[in-house]
Protein backbone atom coordinates (compact mmCIF):
# COMPACT_ATOMS: atom_id res chain seq x y z
CA UNK A 1 0.00 0.00 0.00
CA UNK A 2 1.48 3.40 -1.17
CA UNK A 3 1.39 6.58 1.36
CA UNK A 4 -0.67 9.64 0.45
CA UNK A 5 1.43 12.01 -1.29
CA UNK A 6 1.27 15.15 0.72
CA UNK A 7 1.31 18.71 -0.78
CA UNK A 8 1.55 22.23 0.30
CA UNK A 9 -1.35 23.73 2.33
CA UNK A 10 -1.86 20.07 4.21
CA UNK A 11 -3.59 18.92 0.77
CA UNK A 12 -3.08 15.09 0.48
CA UNK A 13 -3.94 12.27 -1.67
CA UNK A 14 -4.58 8.94 -1.03
CA UNK A 15 -4.13 6.17 -3.46
CA UNK A 16 -6.22 3.35 -1.84
CA UNK A 17 -9.26 5.78 -1.09
CA UNK A 18 -12.48 5.09 -3.18
CA UNK A 19 -12.81 8.59 -4.70
CA UNK A 20 -10.46 9.48 -7.46
CA UNK A 21 -7.61 11.63 -6.73
CA UNK A 22 -9.33 15.05 -8.52
CA UNK A 23 -12.29 14.09 -6.30
CA UNK A 24 -10.20 14.21 -3.03
CA UNK A 25 -8.31 17.47 -4.29
CA UNK A 26 -11.34 19.36 -5.28
CA UNK A 27 -13.25 18.07 -1.93
CA UNK A 28 -10.45 18.85 0.16
CA UNK A 29 -9.99 22.54 -1.42
CA UNK A 30 -13.71 23.20 -1.15
CA UNK A 31 -13.05 22.28 2.80
CA UNK A 32 -10.15 24.45 3.30
CA UNK A 33 -12.18 27.62 1.78
CA UNK A 34 -14.93 26.71 4.22
CA UNK A 35 -12.95 26.26 7.02
CA UNK A 36 -11.15 29.77 6.39
CA UNK A 37 -7.67 27.75 5.70
CA UNK A 38 -7.39 29.12 2.59
CA UNK A 39 -8.58 32.65 2.55
CA UNK A 40 -10.10 34.46 -0.18
CA UNK A 41 -7.35 35.99 -2.52
CA UNK A 42 -4.79 33.45 -1.30
CA UNK A 43 -2.78 31.83 -4.65
CA UNK A 44 -2.82 28.36 -5.37
CA UNK A 45 0.09 26.53 -6.62
CA UNK A 46 0.31 26.53 -10.37
CA UNK A 47 -1.38 23.17 -11.77
CA UNK A 48 2.10 21.94 -12.47
CA UNK A 49 3.40 22.42 -8.74
CA UNK A 50 0.44 21.34 -7.29
CA UNK A 51 0.81 17.96 -10.01
CA UNK A 52 4.37 17.52 -8.85
CA UNK A 53 4.08 18.32 -5.10
CA UNK A 54 1.04 15.14 -4.84
CA UNK A 55 2.47 12.60 -7.50
CA UNK A 56 -0.70 13.44 -9.42
CA UNK A 57 -0.64 14.12 -13.30
CA UNK A 58 -0.90 17.78 -14.89
CA UNK A 59 -4.34 16.82 -16.22
CA UNK A 60 -6.08 15.47 -12.81
CA UNK A 61 -4.86 18.94 -11.17
CA UNK A 62 -6.36 20.68 -13.74
CA UNK A 63 -9.51 18.88 -14.03
CA UNK A 64 -9.57 19.95 -10.27
CA UNK A 65 -9.11 23.74 -10.95
CA UNK A 66 -11.46 23.93 -13.62
CA UNK A 67 -14.57 22.17 -11.67
CA UNK A 68 -14.08 24.54 -8.57
CA UNK A 69 -13.74 27.58 -11.14
CA UNK A 70 -17.03 26.52 -12.14
CA UNK A 71 -18.39 26.60 -8.84
CA UNK A 72 -16.89 29.92 -8.06
CA UNK A 73 -14.43 28.28 -5.38
CA UNK A 74 -11.32 29.43 -7.39
CA UNK A 75 -10.97 32.08 -9.91
CA UNK A 76 -8.47 31.87 -13.00
CA UNK A 77 -6.69 35.82 -13.51
CA UNK A 78 -4.71 34.56 -16.84
CA UNK A 79 -0.58 34.94 -16.15
CA UNK A 80 -1.18 36.12 -12.57
CA UNK A 81 -2.06 32.59 -11.43
CA UNK A 82 -5.01 31.53 -9.83
CA UNK A 83 -6.72 32.25 -6.55
CA UNK A 84 -9.61 31.63 -3.83
CA UNK A 85 -12.63 33.90 -4.75
CA UNK A 86 -14.30 36.10 -2.38
CA UNK A 87 -16.99 34.32 -1.39
CA UNK A 88 -20.63 35.15 1.14
CA UNK A 89 -23.15 37.52 0.08
CA UNK A 90 -22.29 40.49 -2.28
CA UNK A 91 -21.13 42.67 0.89
CA UNK A 92 -19.00 40.56 2.38
CA UNK A 93 -17.50 39.66 -1.14
CA UNK A 94 -16.85 42.93 -1.46
CA UNK A 95 -15.70 43.34 2.02
CA UNK A 96 -13.01 40.36 1.17
CA UNK A 97 -12.10 41.93 -1.96
CA UNK A 98 -11.19 45.27 -0.27
CA UNK A 99 -9.38 43.39 2.72
CA UNK A 100 -7.10 41.60 0.21
CA UNK A 101 -6.52 44.91 -1.77
CA UNK A 102 -5.27 46.39 1.29
CA UNK A 103 -2.98 43.49 1.89
CA UNK A 104 -1.47 43.43 -0.94
CA UNK A 105 -1.22 47.03 -0.73
CA UNK A 106 0.75 46.90 2.81
CA UNK A 107 2.47 44.41 1.64
CA UNK A 108 4.52 46.67 -0.49
CA UNK A 109 4.82 49.44 1.50
CA UNK A 110 6.89 46.75 3.69
CA UNK A 111 4.15 46.89 6.47
CA UNK A 112 4.61 43.81 9.03
CA UNK A 113 0.86 42.11 9.76
CA UNK A 114 0.47 44.24 13.28
CA UNK A 115 0.92 47.82 11.76
CA UNK A 116 -1.61 47.09 9.18
CA UNK A 117 -4.04 45.54 11.86
CA UNK A 118 -3.64 48.67 13.97
CA UNK A 119 -4.21 50.78 11.05
CA UNK A 120 -7.54 48.86 10.08
CA UNK A 121 -9.06 49.04 13.70
CA UNK A 122 -8.17 52.65 14.19
CA UNK A 123 -9.97 53.58 10.79
CA UNK A 124 -13.25 51.01 12.05
CA UNK A 125 -13.60 52.76 15.68
CA UNK A 126 -13.14 57.19 13.70
CA UNK A 127 -15.84 56.04 11.55
CA UNK A 128 -18.80 58.03 12.61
Amino acid sequence: MTDAASGPLGLTIDPAASAPPFEQLRRQIVEAVTDGTLAPGTRMPTVRALAADLDLAVNTVAKAYKALEADGVLEGRGRSGTFVSATGDPATQQAQLAAIAFADRVHRLGLDDATALALVEAALRARP
